[in-house]
């Protein structure tokens, strides 16, 4: 099994439940909230530790009881954390989350910690991505460190993977050239892209647009529909499994996660996609971030 470096957040979620997603201006009154760690960063060294990968994570949460207890959690199924740094004079990053009834959720994310992510850090962290053979990141930290890394790491002839959320418009092409595998739903495609993302041949196209732009491969998770592998040669849709949803909050993390967990398990893109569709699968079915993610003897690789 090869190691696997994750840059990235990690967050204290509150999960809000309710039946419908408020209107402009509307009160609702919700049904429960729990707090479960969160963050995508955090969420997918989580499930690769959790499914049998070799992880280590890299980012920053502040010196408070959410920050010891994302630590904990991720020491829990492994997750090598010396590199996640507790920083004072901020707080650790939240993320406020409604879930409604048909599952599909919202998110507003406070950065805290993870906005305070500079490329010397990095720098002092170089060691541990020279020792890596996948480095695998978001963007819920600064867009600069996410490109600085991605350069190191690519130099360094790492296989470097983005899950460009939350999405940017006109991500900067100096950084998607040193991508190797990008992975968008269907919204963040269409923000990256600037074009619309309705069905799989839409997707196709805007898949292409980030291909001139240097990606070598482009992966869209698209829920219900599956996901789509899109590279210079082939477009090939994998049709996703038929479950019940009733809470896809870390469904694109745990794909990403699966992808990453196969690859380094010597399996082939295709493979990996295919696993990773029955990871978000199970993911779905269950409620929270962290929480929901199944260990590598429920679903096997």
């Amino acid at each position: 099994m090869e190691q696997v470096v994750v840059l990235g957040s990690l967050n204290m979620d509150q999960v809000i439940r309710v039946k419908k997603m408020p209107k402009k201006g509307e009160t609702i009154l919700g049904l429960g909230m729990s707090k479960v760690p969160g963050g995508k960063g955090a969420n997918q060294a989580y499930a690769i530790g959790r499914l049998g990968g070799k992880v280590s994570m890299i980012g920053a949460v502040g010196q408070d009881e959410s920050g010891q207890i994302l630590k904990k959690n991720l020491d829990s199924v492994g997750v090598n954390t010396d590199c996640v740094m507790e920083l004072s004079d901020v707080s650790t990053g939240n993320a406020v989350i409604t879930v409604d009834q048909e599952a599909e959720n919202s998110i507003i994310v406070l950065q805290g910690a993870n906005a305070e992510l500079t490329t010397a850090h990095i720098d002092a962290f170089k060691e541990m991505i020279s020792e890596a053979d996948v480095v695998l990141m978001q963007l819920e930290i600064p867009v600069e460190v996410v490109e600085y890394t991605a350069k190191m790491a690519s130099e360094m002839g790492k296989t470097v993977i983005l899950d460009p959320a939350p999405a940017v418009p006109d991500l900067p092409e100096t950084l998607l050239k040193y991508i190797d595998v990008i992975k968008p739903n269907e919204t963040e495609l269409s923000v990256l892209s600037g074009m619309p993302v309705t069905n799989l041949e839409e997707a196709a196209a805007a898949a292409k647009k980030l291909l001139k732009k240097g990606v070598a491969k482009v992966i869209v998770t698209m829920g219900a529909d599956g996901s789509l592998l899109v590279t210079e040669d082939e477009i090939r849709h994998f049709p996703s499994e038929k479950v019940k949803a009733i809470d896809t909050t870390a469904a694109g993390d745990s794909f990403i996660a699966a992808f990453v967990v196969a690859i380094t398990g010597g399996k082939s893109c295709e493979e990996a996609i295919v696993y990773g569709n029955r990871i978000s699968a199970v993911t779905v079915t269950r409620k929270g971030a962290q929480t929901s993610i199944p260990d590598k003897t429920e679903v096997p690789l």
